[in-house]
């Protein structure tokens, strides 16, 4: 498929839940693709567990009969690095650590067809927001996805719009946050390759034009969290979660990166 012209697609996702931990870099570094360097601070980096509903996804040229397409729920992990792999763009990358989806359809549709996205069917996925909560539910079983249980409350005021530590020690303030958390425009994934071969890793650009002003700040309810990976990691206790009611989605462009010298 990569001889292909690649197909844009677009979705109007709501309900984007985010919710970052501070984990061990030295213990997320595997994560990553090779030759990848995470951003870092204090030995700590940000892994984001990001969660949403799609809207009608599906390929551009459709136009209006996109609104025929499905809206599956989807739970990307991610982490950032501190500058672009070898033959990537300079621009904001993440690597993705996991990918879920609920339709058996599009999970399929992306091993077929991507490299950068090679996604997960969990057992069961359960994602609810409302104007008091929002609750995410990941199990596995029998699948390769990782495990979630989470809650966080919706922060009424400007007051929940504020950073805590160590959080505060790494940002200029909440908008500074957002953009840097929320504000990617591409991804990267390790490619498997045939024995012998030199290591490549494929990269997918994204337009993501989040509103920084629209963002609401979420409390999470660490009583509720169960996620064997963030013990696995280290992950701080304090989390910073908060949520995009809406944004429009495009997937842009995917090709494999060159092998470094």
């Amino acid at each position: 498929m990569s001889r292909l012209p690649f197909m844009t697609l677009d979705s109007d996702v709501v309900d984007v839940v985010y919710m970052n931990w501070l984990v061990d870099e030295a213990l997320a570094a595997p994560f990553a693709p090779p030759g990848a360097r995470l951003w870092s601070h204090q030995g700590r980096t940000p892994l984001t567990v990001l969660t949403y509903r799609h809207g009608h996804f599906g390929t551009r040229w459709m136009g209006p009969l996109r609104r025929w397409m499905p809206s599956p729920l989807q739970s990307n992990w991610r982490l950032y690095l501190a500058e672009p792999l070898f033959d990537a763009p300079p621009i904001p990358t993440v690597a993705f650590v996991y990918n879920m989806m609920d339709s058996l359809a599009y999970v399929a549709g992306t091993r077929l067809f991507s490299d950068a996205l090679p996604s997960h069917w969990p057992a069961r996925f359960d994602f609810r927001v409302t104007p008091d909560e929002a609750i995410i539910g990941i199990a596995p079983g029998d699948g390769s996805a990782p495990r979630l249980a989470a809650r966080a409350v919706r922060a009424a005021g400007a007051g929940g719009a504020v950073l805590p530590p160590p959080w505060s020690g790494i940002f200029n303030g909440w908008p500074d946050a957002i953009v840097r958390l929320a504000s990617q425009d591409a991804a990267v994934v390790e490619v498997p390759m045939a024995e012998g071969a030199p290591a490549r890793s494929a990269l997918a650009t994204i337009a993501l034009p989040v509103d920084a002003a629209s963002v609401e700040p979420l409390l999470l309810d660490t009583h509720t969290l169960d996620c064997p990976l963030l013990q696995r990691l280290d992950a701080d206790p304090e989390a910073l979660c908060f949520l995009l009611p809406s944004v429009r989605f495009s997937a842009l462009s995917e090709r494999l990166l060159r092998a470094s010298a």
